[in-house]
């Protein structure tokens, strides 16, 4: 019997390189790939070339528009996708029923309702292995669910134990309901504010934003006192009065008209939303994957129109 040619070179090339180059093949973008294998464009990239000089062939044409496949890119992607198919088959003879990693979240109620479960549809299409549980948290009594993955929290980002990673910088603006600003309004200058009655929540203070007006007010102390964030946005869109309120949490409803900016005054949000992880337990995979997705969501949320004003900005 005859070993194997001694001019047959039979290194192999790494899985990850290979796994690079197919989904930036097919996704049409290293920045993409970047995003589904959970690594920057750069290291996506650089095993990209690795690949190519292993191979000593071209298999992606850069330019300044980004980087299109070869001719042998074509071809080689062909080959590639035919062994990751028999690599898959064959994994998958050899394992029984997918186990599930389970992933428990903590969320404010608001944050939960206005931003993550409406996107949680493509999380869990993209990761069907993830066992998913969704908690709510009570800010202002401090009532925190125990045993949590992964923690949405809306404060300073100072949270001795937890790693917290900012996932929002939205600017606080006031909003009400069209028809009570028809009814109240108009409401052209600060002073006219004085005909509007200012929703009250202890999560979003109005001192700070009526100083920026120029308007030496006390914090309002009659009418409802609501201690929820979300609470208070639906209170305004019922038309209760004006809410102060932040970009992704009021988008949907501003870019729909069931709520209207009041002024053009904005501060900074003295307190944000963060991603939090305990300190002491490095992430998993799950926790990693959701936290990453989550980051891009909120990126997303902030770039969405800002109702009528968008069209003028």
């Amino acid at each position: 019997m005859r070993g194997p040619s001694p001019s047959k070179d039979v290194r192999l090339p790494p899985l990850a390189a290979i796994q690079a180059f197919e989904a930036a093949a097919r996704l049409g973008s290293f920045e993409r790939a970047s995003e589904e294998l959970f690594v920057t464009a750069s290291a996506i990239g650089k095993r990209i070339a690795a690949l190519e000089a292993l191979l000593d062939v071209t298999l992606f044409i850069r330019s300044s528009r980004g980087a299109t496949l070869s001719a042998a890119g074509r071809e080689y992607l062909d080959q590639v996708r035919t062994a990751l198919d028999l690599l898959s088959d064959a994994s998958l003879h050899k394992r029984g029923e997918p186990k599930l990693e389970p992933l428990r979240v903590v969320s404010t109620p608001t944050f939960a309702r206005q931003v993550l479960i409406p996107a949680l549809p493509g999380f869990t299409a993209a990761h069907p292995e993830v066992e998913l549980e969704i908690m709510l948290s009570i800010p202002y009594l401090d009532i925190m669910p125990p045993n949590a993955d992964v923690w949405v929290r809306f404060g300073s980002g100072k949270y001795p134990g937890l790693n917290a990673r900012q996932l929002t910088a939205d600017p606080v603006f006031a909003v009400c309901a069209p028809d009570y600003r028809d009814r109240h309004g108009p409401f052209e200058r600060p002073a006219d504010l004085a005909r509007a009655q200012l929703l009250r929540c202890p999560m979003e203070p109005w001192r700070p934003w009526l100083a920026a007006a120029g308007l030496d007010w006390p914090e309002p102390t009659r009418g409802v006192w609501l201690v929820d964030l979300g609470i208070m946005l639906a209170a305004a869109r019922a038309g209760q009065g004006l809410a102060l309120t932040r970009r992704a949490l009021a988008a949907e409803w501003l870019d729909e008209g069931k709520l209207v900016r009041v002024l053009d005054i904005e501060i900074p949000g003295e307190s944000q939303y963060y991603l939090c992880t305990e300190s002491s337990r490095p992430p998993g995979n799950a926790v990693q994957a959701f936290s990453l997705w989550l980051e891009g969501v909120c990126k997303q949320v902030a770039q969405w129109p800002r109702g009528p004003q968008a069209s003028q900005e």
